[in-house]
């Protein structure tokens, strides 16, 4: 039985995840730690919400599970690391530099970390598609969808898809576009290399499309989440397997290959 603590966990995704936890045969849902709403009750557990994350350590919770904000997850991945506590984070925004301090820590503790920009494995297989589909076109721009609550643009998981296409191909047709009349009509470019283009609409929950284009044909690859419940796959996945991928790793394709 993996003992599972959740960072978050009065937030929807938190709340979420604690709910999947509770709800899985080999999983516990160990520890709720959420600052902004110790004393509460998780909805649909029995769990009731802590303050602090040593909360965690007095349980003997082995997976901590983060969907917070940037700056809680960067001072949380590194109390996890000190702490011997595997970590699996959902949380996005994440720099370079920020990503090679975690590398060395978790190179140095016994714990082992998972980040990924979307635990929605159709998300991830798009993500894969798209990377495998870049070498083969000379055009290709990403749009992303999200609901109106979401404050960062472009999403991660577009500028994950960006960069994996990026790297993917270095012959990138020219922007033809000289004139704009509407500025940003042309998104941002990502890489230097791929537009993408970001959509807040109330109603959504999260959605991508990547178009691909070359002469006399295109290749769309979309995925739609219509509920949260569609990420909860994903970081099962992450809870059971970041046990065996030893230091830091990106992303949850390497899981999906293990």
């Amino acid at each position: 039985m993996i003992r599972v603590g959740v960072f978050g966990a009065g937030g929807r995704m938190g709340t979420a995840v604690c709910q999947a936890v509770s709800e899985a045969d080999d999983c516990e849902l160990a520890a709720a730690v959420d600052p902004y709403h110790g004393g509460e009750r998780v909805a649909g557990t029995d769990a009731v919400i802590a303050g602090d994350a040593a909360t965690m350590l007095d349980v003997g919770v082995d997976v901590s599970v983060d969907f917070t904000v940037l700056a809680a997850a960067r001072e949380n991945l590194r109390w996890c690391a000190a702490h011997d506590v595997h970590a699996v984070v959902g949380t996005t925004g994440f720099t370079t530099d920020d990503l090679d301090e975690y590398a060395e820590l978790f190179a140095h503790s016994p714990a082992n970390g998972v980040i990924a920009a979307n635990f929605a494995i159709g998300a991830v297989l798009m993500m894969r598609f798209a990377e495998q589909a870049a070498p083969w076109f000379e055009t290709a721009e990403i749009i992303e969808l999200h609901h109106d609550q979401k404050v960062d643009a472009p999403s991660g998981t577009a500028m994950t898809t960006a960069r994996r296409m990026a790297a993917a191909s270095s012959e990138w047709a020219a922007d033809p576009t000289t004139t704009v009349v509407a500025e940003g009509a042309r998104g941002g470019l990502a890489e230097g290399a791929i537009r993408v283009h970001s959509v807040r609409m109330r109603g959504m929950i999260a959605s991508q499309e990547v178009i691909l284009g070359t002469t006399g044909q295109s290749l769309s690859i979309r995925h739609d989440t219509f509920d949260r419940s569609s990420f909860m796959p994903g970081v099962l996945l992450g809870i059971r397997r970041v046990g065996t991928q030893p230091g830091l790793t990106i992303g949850l394709d390497a899981l999906l290959d293990s």
